[in-house]
């Protein structure tokens, strides 16, 4: 090789050298200096070929569970492993599906302007001038003397809701759909039912002698061994807890007597005796401590003789809420 080619290789060389100096200063001197970057891992090359484009993710609580775990009854109410056990529900309800029922029979509470509560007596009519609240709890006297529209209230000043009549028969029955919420078969002495007529035993067996003073007499639920406590039969339950759904006082529920009643009662299979009603009249459930199967036989034991605003001492109520955050699921068609 020439001297003369070596030197142009080495001045070449030299000229390519200097532009490259001089287009990476030129880059330093314009760029503003970048955030430190967190610590990442190198991506693969390739995605894997088995991961799906979009993932769905679970919502945050056991209702995926719940629903993955139970199905729907003919009434449309979910029942299942975990119908009653499921969270969403207050302390005092059992959670069936998507709706809360109370374990126990309502007592009321008076509230004053502050919200401060005071026990009410459970044999007392209620009165105008005061604010009442439901509580479901064990060891009360349940609240008796009570109208269906005061129940309804009642529940509405708790947060809750009169349970709907096909709400309160799956309560009653639970899980395995039993016709008393212990068995198939009544069995005497489990729920507080079956008791002498206390009307018959102080104003004769003369039914149309009964006035409806003598029905609300306040003594009534004060006699020993009649009225009992909330829980205080501790068999009369249904397999999810649900306590006093047949006996002790009926039950108002949130249902009105329509024309197709007989056609409601005869689908449910109620073997009743007759009982004059009208359209427009209030249902209540279960029976109380002086009935057997007069209306029903347990869980289906339903009176519709009476309108909304009436009351007795064989009245009562329990409440039911729809679960916290879910949506009422619509019934197909």
């Amino acid at each position: 090789m020439s001297q003369m080619h070596c030197i142009r290789i080495s001045v070449a060389l030299l000229l390519l050298g200097a532009a490259a100096c001089r287009s990476s200063e030129a880059a330093s001197s314009s760029a503003e200096p970048a955030p430190p970057s967190p610590s990442v891992s190198a991506a693969p090359a390739a995605p894997p070929t088995n991961i799906a484009a979009t993932v769905e993710i679970a919502p945050d609580s056991a209702d995926a569970g719940d629903d993955a775990m139970s199905h729907a009854d003919d009434e449309g109410h979910e029942v299942g492993e975990n119908a009653g056990a499921a969270p969403g529900c207050p302390a005092e309800m059992v959670r069936i599906g998507r709706y809360c029922v109370d374990r126990w029979e309502a007592h009321l509470v008076k509230v004053d302007e502050d919200g401060n509560e005071k026990l009410w007596t459970h044999n007392k009519r209620l009165e105008k001038q005061y604010r009442y609240r439901a509580k479901s709890e064990p060891g009360f006297f349940p609240q008796g003397y009570i109208s269906r529209v005061e129940s309804t209230q009642a529940c509405e000043n708790a947060g809750k809701r009169l349970c709907s009549r096909s709400e309160w028969i799956r309560a009653c029955k639970g899980k395995k759909g039993l016709r008393y919420p212990y068995a198939n078969n009544m069995r005497a002495d489990v729920c507080n039912s079956g008791k002498i007529h206390l009307l018959e035993r102080f104003h004769g067996k003369n039914a149309r002698a009964w006035t409806y003073e003598a029905f609300n007499n306040p003594e009534l639920n004060v006699l020993a061994g009649y009225l009992a406590k909330t829980g205080e039969y501790s068999e009369c339950k249904s397999d999810e807890e649900v306590f006093d759904m047949v006996g002790n006082l009926h039950e108002w529920v949130s249902d009105m007597v329509d024309e197709d009643i007989f056609d409601i009662l005869d689908r449910d299979k109620v073997d009743r005796k007759k009982q004059p009603y009208k359209v427009g009249n209030g249902i209540f459930m279960g029976g109380f401590y002086s009935t057997t199967m007069e209306h029903g036989p347990g869980c289906l034991f339903s009176t519709i003789a009476h309108e909304p605003k009436y009351h007795d001492y064989s009245t009562g109520f329990r409440c039911c809420m729809d679960v916290p955050g879910l949506e009422k699921k619509k019934k197909k068609g």
